[in-house]
């Protein structure tokens, strides 16, 4: 076990903090690993396809633009990280299912919940640098998150 503040004060100049903004959601209160990364919007299309490959403890940030218009990740696609090992997912964007979500061993961080679905169009980019909440989530680099925040880092803490 972790917390963010000790990383924090033992590993001084390694990290960026994300601002936040991020509710918890899931039972899993704290996760860490190796970041994969997508960006869409509204189209949760490549977020199914993502959490359908092995996890291996990663963990999946979806820059999601932002909306609050729809739900990103729901119920059915927590149920997927779960079974296919993924450590977490943050997404800057809602969710939804949130009260079946709070019960499951999984851990998620978002912006809010929203009951809507989101569009299927298979748009989006896979992989790629994406930056929200003050920092700039890079795949293969590492984060850690707990009840206090999100910090990133190039390499592996642990």
């Amino acid at each position: 076990m972790f917390t963010t503040a000790d990383l924090w004060d033992d590993n001084i100049g390694i990290f960026e903090c994300a601002n936040p903004i991020f509710k918890p959601f899931g039972k899993k209160k704290t996760f860490w690993g190796k970041i994969a990364t997508l960006k869409l919007f509204e189209d949760n299309s490549l977020v199914r396809k993502k959490l359908e490959t092995k996890g291996e403890g990663k963990v999946l940030v979806i820059d999601g633009g932002g909306s609050l218009r729809c739900a990103l990740v729901g119920d059915q696609l927590a149920a997927l990280a779960l079974k296919n090992n993924w450590s977490g997912i943050i997404v800057n964007g809602c969710i939804r299912d949130s009260e079946l979500i709070n019960t499951m061993d999984v851990g998620i961080r978002a912006l809010n919940t929203c009951p809507v679905k989101s569009i299927k169009r298979n748009i989006g980019e896979n992989d790629i640098p994406v930056n929200f909440a003050g920092v700039t989530f890079v795949s293969n680099h590492y984060v850690y998150v707990d009840a206090d925040g999100i910090l990133l880092s190039e390499q592996a803490i642990f």
